[in-house]
C-alpha cells in the first residue's frame, strides 16, 4: 500500500510536502513525493490529508507496572521518602492489580503516539498472564541482589527463565540491575556476561538523586542509612560518584542505556570526555519525572557538547503526571530552549533507536524500516513542521505498528 500525507518527516533529510510512503508486509520499500511513488505499487493509496506523518515514537524507559500510582505520592523532600512509599504501595497490590496496570499503560502510550516503549518489569511472574504486547516492547527484567535471601545467581537464573515466557513477534527483552545502590557489582558484571551471550539490551537507574550521590561520595545520607539498615554492605561508600562507582569497574560501558545521570561533577565528565566522540553510553532523561523530584538541573548542554546520546523517556506514573512523549519534548525544550525542535523529536525516534541498535529500522522513514508510524496534524508550513510536532497537545488519530494500523 502507499501512505500519503501533506508533510512526510523522514528523520533521515529534510520534510517531504505531498510525501508518499510505500509497505510491503511491515516494512517501508519507499519514501518520496507522491508522483515519485506512482511505480512503486497498483495497491490501495490511503491518503491522510492535512496530516504530517512520521516516525512511531520510542519511550526509552518507563515502568508500566506503577501505571495506578498517579498522583498517588506527593513529590517529596526526600528522594529516600520516596522509595520507601512506593515500596510499600507495591506491597498493597496484587497480580491483578498490576496486570490492569500494565494494560492501562499500554493504552496510554498508544493514545500518545508511542510505538516503541522499554519498561522495566519488576514483577516477571506477571508475564505468563499477559497476551500480545499491543506496542513493540522491550521488557527489561529488572534485578536487585542486596538482601542476603536473594543471591546474585538466582537473579540471574530468573532474569533467564523470564525470556522463555514471551514468543510475540512485539517482544525483546533485556537486563536492568536496578541501581548501583541495590544491585552488587557482581550482578552489574554478570548481566554485562548475559547480555553478550544472548544479545540483549542493557539499562540501569544512576546518579539520579543528592542522596544517591551522598550515598557513595560521602558515605552518609537518608539513601545511605535506609541501605544500611536493609543490610546492604556499604563497604563501597565514601570513595567516588555513582556513576563513577559503575564506570570505573567496569559494571557498565558504552553500550549501555543510562537513566538519569542528574548529579554528575567534573570527574564524571571526564571520564565521558575521554571517549571517542559519538562513542556512548545513552543516556536517557525523563523531563517530568525530573521536575517532580525537584532535582538539579539536568546537565543537558554539557551532555550534548560531549556528543552524548541523549534520548527522552517518561519514567513511571508514579513520579510524572503523564506517559506523552510530546509532553516530555515540551518540557526538555522549555528547561533547555537552545535545542532545536528537530532534536527535540530525534531523542524520542532517532537516538533510542541507536541506543536498542535498531538504527535504520525504527524512529526514521527510509527504505527497508519497520513500519511503525503516525500522523498528527499539519497546520503550519514545511518549515515549521517539527515545531508544530513538538506543541501537539491531542490524543494521536492515526497509528501503524509493525505495518499494521491500529485503532
Amino acid at each position: 500500500m502507499i501512505i500519503r500525507a501533506r508533510q512526510v518527516v523522514t528523520m533521515e533529510g529534510p520534510p517531504i510536502e505531498n510525501g508518499a510512503v510505500a509497505i510491503e508486509g511491515n516494512r517501508i520499500v519507499a519514501v518520496g513525493t507522491v508522483p515519485d511513488l506512482q511505480w512503486v505499487s497498483d495497491g490501495p493509496v490511503l491518503d491522510l490529508g492535512e496530516r504530517a506523518l512520521l516516525p512511531g515514537l520510542i519511550n526509552a524507559h518507563c515502568h508500566l507496572d506503577y501505571t495506578m500510582m498517579r498522583g498517588a505520592i506527593a513529590p517529596p523532600k526526600q528522594f529516600t521518602a520516596w522509595v520507601q512509599r512506593i515500596n510499600a504501595l507495591k506491597r498493597s497490590l496484587d497480580s491483578d492489580d498490576y496486570l490492569t496496570a500494565i494494560g492501562r499503560g499500554f493504552a496510554e502510550l498508544k493514545k500518545w503516539g508511542t510505538t516503541s516503549v522499554c519498561n522495566i518489569e519488576a514483577f516477571p511472574e506477571l508475564m505468563t498472564h499477559l497476551g500480545p504486547s499491543p506496542l513493540r516492547t522491550w521488557w527489561f527484567y529488572e534485578m536487585i541482589d542486596i538482601r542476603h535471601r536473594i543471591t546474585t545467581d538466582d537473579v540471574v537464573a530468573g532474569a533467564l527463565s523470564f525470556f522463555q515466557h514471551r514468543a510475540n513477534s512485539l517482544d525483546s527483552f533485556g537486563l536492568s540491575p536496578h541501581a548501583p545502590y541495590t544491585a552488587s557489582l557482581d550482578l552489574f558484571h554478570l548481566a554485562n556476561a548475559c547480555a553478550t551471550s544472548f544479545t540483549m539490551p542493557l539499562t540501569t537507574h544512576v546518579a539520579e538523586s543528592m542522596e544517591e550521590f551522598a550515598m557513595f561520595r560521602h558515605g552518609g545520607g537518608p539513601l545511605y542509612d535506609f541501605m544500611y539498615s536493609l543490610k546492604r554492605p556499604m563497604t563501597d561508600c565514601g570513595k567516588t560518584t555513582p556513576f563513577g562507582q559503575l564506570w570505573r569497574s567496569g559494571a557498565v560501558d558504552t553500550q549501555w542505556l543510562l537513566v538519569h545521570m542528574n548529579t554528575l561533577i567534573e570527574e564524571d565528565f571526564q571520564l565521558l570526555a575521554g571517549l571517542p566522540r559519538g562513542a556512548g553510553p545513552h543516556v536517557i532523561h525523563c523531563p517530568g519525572s525530573h521536575r517532580y523530584f525537584s532535582h538539579p538541573p539536568f546537565p543537558a548542554r554539557r551532555l550534548h557538547e560531549l556528543g552524548v546520546n541523549l534520548c527522552l523517556a517518561t519514567d513511571s506514573l508514579a513520579s510524572t503526571d503523564s506517559l506523552s512523549l510530546f509532553d516530555e519534548m515540551r518540557l526538555m525544550g522549555r528547561a533547555e530552549p537552545w535545542l532545536r525542535p528537530e532534536e527535540l523529536l530525534r531523542m524520542v525516534t532517532v537516538n533510542p533507536a541507536r541506543a536498542l541498535k535498531r538504527r535504520g529500522q525504527l524512529g526514521k522513514i527510509a527504505p527497508g524500516a519497520l513500519a511503525d508510524l503516525i500522523a498528527v496534524p499539519a497546520p503550519g508550513s514545511l518549515g515549521g513542521v517539527y515545531e508544530d510536532i513538538v506543541n501537539h497537545d491531542e490524543p494521536v488519530s492515526w497509528m501503524m505498528i509493525d505495518g499494521q494500523i491500529r485503532p
